[in-house]
């Protein structure tokens, strides 16, 4: 397998309207991500992520574009985007941004074109179909919705959309669209960037017999259709192979094997992927069914594509919370995350906040939440006659907003995140956790992320190592080798509120690289306290 520098490099995702507010608008903005590279660079990361600032009415947050070659006013103009790639550059990081290209805004002008009337040239850049006995096509439902068809009155046709009836989806048969897509593509790259995160990159090929679906709410038939492996060695060809870029599939409801065919180095289409067994089979932590998916996806993969390590982003609810203890443990549980997440093969992804142990949120009521799935999924839930306070309980623990409540930089007002009223309500835990805090605490979550980092800078096992599960039917320990040319490592995590005992038969030569407890090992090697984390250089 060729050694590349995206392999070798820690991602870390800006969800830009949280991070930090330059003007005092509420939102953050690309002039705060300015103000802030040098933390990142500090940290150790090499290449950031921007979550979408393209102009947007806003309704998903970004990931409803109304104009691909503009900038929300909420982010900045083009003048300040262009000094911060100058500024990321200066710093020797590099910079990917977010590719949605599966769906627009219903205020693009190319929908406003497209449903204007049926003998537009633009109609069928998206996706019409006739009424089915008076009804919608099929029961197909979205991501966001109870069906993905809306019905237009001028027209008298339904619109296809996999996420919020604002969203239709385009229509990657037309290959003027396609054309359009990667003219679009073009720009941005010539601008400077160093890749994209393909947003639901599997969704572009549509099922064409639109037949009913056996299990409408299975919603896997929305994506891995005929055709999108064309798609994606299309856009290779045109676009992506004239740049040394970096690009990540979003790509949900893939097994490894289908996995493979879009980052198969000999395929030319996606350099890696996110895949989202570990999301969407766990919503709360599954020791045997989460080494299950790393063997899986390692043999899956190996010599031949390369995988992506997170536990959460901007759709997923903060790992310590989640998949971890944020009480008690929470700095001894997000040390172990972190390990985990570095040492497994893949490219490892942080999302910002992560670094400082930031946790989940608990608002008081639905209307403090802006999470368009949640809020859709309550409405839904509770006009079927069911408890609203019951339903709400159902929908705190995966709501988006887990995610996206600011940045907390310190213990001042807004936690430092902004002078205004931020557009999401702030976690009130931001006078104990936050930036400044953990700067002052040489044993802090962040200062241990900076030394996870700087080990996998310096030792090639942590990128390129075989992978061997030592323990596969394990509940609460994860043991694990990682063996490149003459060197081995043994990762040892005890992921869980209780002690465990270890035995280190076999295993020699032990030199201990990192853990996250400072004690004495030499009288109880082989007790591990809980949460405990060791990664040691072995001889067998």
């Amino acid at each position: 397998m060729n050694k590349m520098w995206w392999k070798e490099a820690v991602v870390y995702q800006i969800y830009w309207r949280s991070f930090f507010d330059s003007d005092g608008d509420g939102y953050g903005d690309l002039k705060g991500v300015i103000e802030k590279l040098d933390y990142i660079k500090d940290l150790g990361i090499d290449v950031i992520w921007l979550n979408p600032f393209y102009n947007s009415p806003d309704r998903d947050n970004g990931y409803d574009i109304s104009d691909y070659y503009g900038i929300m006013e909420k982010a900045g103009d083009m003048a300040i985007f262009e000094e911060l790639i100058q500024e990321i550059h200066n710093r020797g990081l590099k910079v990917i941004m977010d590719l949605v290209v599966n769906h627009t805004s219903d205020q693009h002008p190319w929908f406003v074109e497209s449903r204007s009337s049926k003998d537009h040239p633009k109609r069928d850049w998206y996706i019409w179909e006739d009424p089915k006995d008076g009804k919608a096509p099929n029961n197909w439902r979205s991501y966001f919705a109870p069906s993905c068809w809306e019905w237009d009155e001028e027209t008298g046709q339904y619109y296809y959309h996999s996420f919020a009836v604002e969203q239709p989806d385009l229509n990657w048969k037309n290959p003027v669209l396609r054309n359009e897509i990667y003219k679009m593509m073009r720009f941005w790259l010539d601008k400077g960037i160093d890749g994209f995160r393909m947003d639901v990159i599997n969704l572009l090929a549509k099922k064409e017999d639109f037949l009913d679906a056996e299990n409408p709410y299975n919603i896997s038939y929305l994506a891995n259709n005929p055709g999108i492996h064309d798609y994606l060695q299309e856009m290779h060809r045109e676009v992506l192979q004239h740049y040394n870029v970096m690009t990540v599939g979003e790509i949900p409801f893939v097994s490894p094997d289908e996995g493979l065919l879009y980052v198969d180095e000999s395929r030319n289409e996606l350099n890696t992927l996110f895949h989202f067994q570990v999301a969407d089979d766990m919503p709360t932590w599954d020791m045997l069914r989460y080494k299950e998916i790393q063997s899986s996806w390692y043999e899956g993969l190996k010599q031949r594509g390369w995988n992506s390590q997170f536990l959460n982003n901007h759709d997923h609810t903060r790992q310590v919370t989640r998949y971890g203890n944020d009480g008690k443990y929470r700095v001894q549980s997000a040390k172990l995350l972190a390990t985990m997440i570095h040492t497994l093969p893949g490219t490892p992804y942080i999302f910002q906040g992560e670094e400082i142990g930031m946790t989940g949120v608990r608002f008081d009521s639905i209307e403090d939440y802006n999470d368009i799935a949640m809020k859709n999924k309550f409405h839904e839930e509770v006009s079927k006659g069911r408890d609203p306070q019951e339903v709400f309980e159902s929908l705190l623990l995966l709501s988006r907003d887990n995610s996206r409540t600011p940045m907390q930089w310190n213990d001042s007002p807004q936690a430092g995140f902004s002078i205004g009223e931020p557009w999401i309500k702030v976690n009130p835990n931001y006078n104990e956790i936050n930036v400044e805090a953990a700067l002052k605490n040489p044993d802090s979550v962040y200062y241990y992320y900076r030394k996870l980092i700087a080990l996998r800078k310096e030792n090639d096992v942590m990128v390129y190592g075989d992978y061997k599960d030592i323990l596969p039917d394990d509940d609460h320990l994860y043991v694990y080798t990682r063996s490149y040319k003459n060197i081995t490592w043994l990762i040892v995590l005890n992921h869980c509120d209780e002690k465990q005992t270890f035995t280190f038969e076999g295993y020699t030569d032990r030199d201990l690289i990192l853990s996250n407890y400072q004690r004495d090992l030499e009288t109880n090697e082989e007790i591990l306290f809980p949460h405990e984390v060791r990664i040691y250089q072995i001889t067998k």
